[in-house]
């Protein structure tokens, strides 16, 4: 019997296998510390008053279970988080792709969206955004949504440009949205360039070849086994030469894929040599 508001070890497995069974999410390869925690404080959160409550209703309430994917997913994120790294793709990645015809970058893992209006920013600013093209995608549909609207707390965009000049950003921040009320929207223009849709690491395919791939803080969140799949996964849907981001506590070393793979400087971001 577990304490009140802590799910058993033996719960989560019961859970996710059910969760994959039912819906086809499949959270199985994720840390089971990280995902004890989240669906332990989901549990106590919501109010349950047993297991079988929250188990019940994860399996057969279609808008908790989008609740419950929320809680189980990790959706933090701001723009130009990390700003060392967006001035590398200011200066070094991005420019570097300037002689395709065509740029196809895919971010996995967008939650909200904020790094994806960061990189279609740095894009414009490099004159590269009319022949270029995000794939921003997400395993949650809420986020995806929120995303999609392209607007964020005005009282961020203070803490957003700040990041943003740490960047190498030149411009007035303020420039790319309009104020609205308490939310900032950001230019139309930048969201033409995007396409917001789900997709599963897990268990999805690749889904089109890429010259930048971005996954910045999803890994940490999985296994080693179930890291080593998305990777391949990732290598698979990147062009010979393409780059590959990572998070700062991420990496593709001992990886099946990392003899393909050749540092760029010391920052998390690798280039596919073949």
């Amino acid at each position: 019997m577990s304490s009140p508001g802590v799910i058993s070890d033996e719960q989560v497995e019961i859970l996710i296998n059910d969760v994959l069974e039912q819906h086809g999410y499949d959270f199985t390869g994720y840390s089971r510390a990280s995902l004890k925690r989240r669906l332990s404080r989901l549990y106590s959160l919501d109010k349950h008053v047993s297991f079988a409550e929250f188990r019940y209703r994860t399996l057969n309430d279609e808008v908790y279970f989008k609740h419950f994917v929320e809680g189980v997913t990790v959706n933090v994120t701001e723009m130009f988080r990390d700003p060392s790294f967006y001035r590398l793709l200011r200066e070094k990645i991005l420019p570097s792709l300037n002689t395709y015809p065509f740029i196809r970058i895919w971010l996995a893992g967008c939650s909200t969206g904020e790094e994806a209006y960061s990189v279609a920013i740095i894009l414009k600013e490099l004159n590269l955004l009319h022949k270029s093209l995000i794939y921003a995608t997400d395993i949650n549909p809420t986020v995806l949504e929120k995303a999609g609207n392209g607007m964020f707390p005005l009282s961020q965009m203070k803490n957003y440009s700040e990041n943003y000049i740490a960047s190498g950003g030149t411009k007035d921040f303020s420039s790319y949205y309009a104020a609205s009320y308490s939310l900032a929207k950001f230019d139309t223009e930048l969201k033409a360039k995007m396409i917001f849709s789900t997709h599963n690491l897990v268990s999805d395919r690749s889904f089109n070849e890429f010259q930048l791939i971005l996954c910045r803080n999803v890994l940490i969140y999985f296994d080693r086994p179930l890291q080593f799949r998305v990777l391949q996964l990732f290598d698979q849907s990147l062009e010979n030469l393409g780059y590959l981001a990572l998070g700062t506590k991420e990496t593709i070393d001992f990886s099946p894929v990392s003899k393909s793979y050749k540092r760029v400087e010391t920052d998390k971001v690798w280039r596919k040599i073949g």
